[in-house]
């Protein structure tokens, strides 16, 4: 294992300063340079986080400037990239990382630029550099969750990831969340305007197809587990249908309560005639208009709730030996109980540094542009998150910190 450097791009933001904290630990890491377009907020969290065992530094970069972040990249062995929304920055950075022979890895979380970046794999090749988009939460954890359910089947059916808004157990939208530290709308949130608006991917009757977002999915995943969660624009779809072909349906989904269900609903529609952009949707749903909140509340009496659906899973239909049968992949946390999907910044940063961990190991290093489930390993990951997450530590829980829940048709 050689000793590595390693650019934490838009470090100071909640996810990439727990990234930089985890990374720091990682055996191989010699070195992160925190980078941020205010020097003063990399320079914070390098005062906070540094004088242990890895050198750490600031440095003021704006990946709108091509030049400076080629010239910062040039110097760095890994790039970890925090900076978002992806469907304006995820390409920009990714492509200096290629030119510049930098391996990279990102928590992109739309699925737009997820396909235009697997779409450099061919440069990514013949450069050497091995790409993981999407190595935060959902995509991410969630994709891995995905690989565990599919190792059940013999055949894949169904597939589907979800993740909560405001239900126990969320790792919602908080106020941190919302707005930045300027005043400025969130990168976030943003993100999701941009998610439950147009239309999304999702895979249908097997192919993978454009669809308006949220249409509630109702899910029955075992005797005890059922109730309405609902599509909403994340890479999963089109990840996992080229990793797993599943062969009906397969879509990311928010476990969400009608209430904000209706609420993204209102925004959902302003957005998509014209009257909101996602930075101005982004504000209202920080500071919810009165005329909004009353269509919201009409709608609200006619949706479905998320019933006993778990926070934040993965789930496949298929086949084991000739039998159908649904298997439900989710993190062994203890119902009602402070967990690790209880906080963004950690759901989405320990996984991005743990994605590192593997890239930092030589043999899991394959050139190209990848998501998570095809180049990171899923048992690995998950022993490794154990250590980090103590939720998933404690006695009786799963091994591995992962609870598979097999269950046949009719047995429900």
């Amino acid at each position: 294992m050689s000793a590595m450097k390693i650019l934490a791009l838009g470090g100071p933001g909640a996810m990439g300063a727990v990234a930089v904290r985890v990374a720091a630990g990682l055996p191989g890491v010699t070195e992160i340079v925190v980078a941020d377009r205010r020097l003063e907020a990399a320079e914070g969290l390098v005062r906070r986080l540094g004088g242990g065992g890895t050198a750490m530094r600031p440095a003021k970069v704006d990946v709108t400037d091509d030049a400076a972040l080629r010239a910062v990249l040039r110097d760095a062995d890994v790039v970890l990239n925090t900076v978002g929304p992806y469907y304006r920055f995820g390409m920009t950075v990714l492509s200096a990382a290629i030119a510049t022979g930098t391996h990279y890895l990102d928590i992109c979380d739309d699925w737009e630029p997820t396909q235009r970046m697997l779409g450099l794999d061919d440069e990514a090749r013949a450069a050497g550099v091995c790409a993981v988009v999407g190595m935060g939460a959902s995509p991410g954890m969630s994709n891995l969750l995905a690989a565990r359910a599919v190792e059940q089947l013999d055949q894949v059916r169904d597939l589907y990831t979800a993740w909560p808004v405001d239900v126990p157990g969320d790792s919602g939208q908080d106020d941190e969340q919302l707005v930045d530290p300027d005043g400025r709308p969130g990168a976030a949130v943003a993100h999701w305007m941009e998610q439950i608006s147009g239309k999304v991917a999702v895979v249908s009757a097997g192919r993978l197809v454009h669809r308006q977002p949220l249409q509630p999915v109702f899910l029955t995943l075992s005797e005890t587990c059922s109730g309405t969660a609902y599509t909403v624009g994340h890479p999963e779809p089109v990840t996992l249908h080229s990793s797993f072909r599943p062969t009906r349906n397969a879509a990311n989904l928010m476990v969400v309560t009608p209430g904000t269900l209706a609420y993204l609903d209102v925004l959902r529609r302003d957005i998509d005639a014209g009257r909101l952009t996602n930075e101005t949707a982004a504000a209202d749903l920080a500071k919810p208009s009165t005329s909004r909140a009353l269509r919201a509340t009409v709608r609200a009496m006619r949706l479905k709730g998320p019933g006993s659906l778990p926070p934040f899973f993965a789930a496949a239909t298929g086949t084991r030996g000739g039998r159908p049968v649904t298997v439900l992949a989710r993190l062994a946390e203890a119902p009602g109980t402070p967990g690790l999907i209880d906080n963004m910044a950690e759901a989405t940063g320990i996984p991005l540094a743990l994605g590192l961990a593997q890239l930092v190991d030589h043999s899991r290093r394959r050139p190209g542009v990848h998501p998570p489930e095809t180049v990171i390993d899923p048992g690995r990951f998950f022993h490794d998150l154990v250590r980090h997450v103590p939720a998933l530590a404690r006695d009786g829980a799963a091994p591995g910190g992962v609870t598979i829940e097999v269950t046949e048709a009719g047995r429900r």
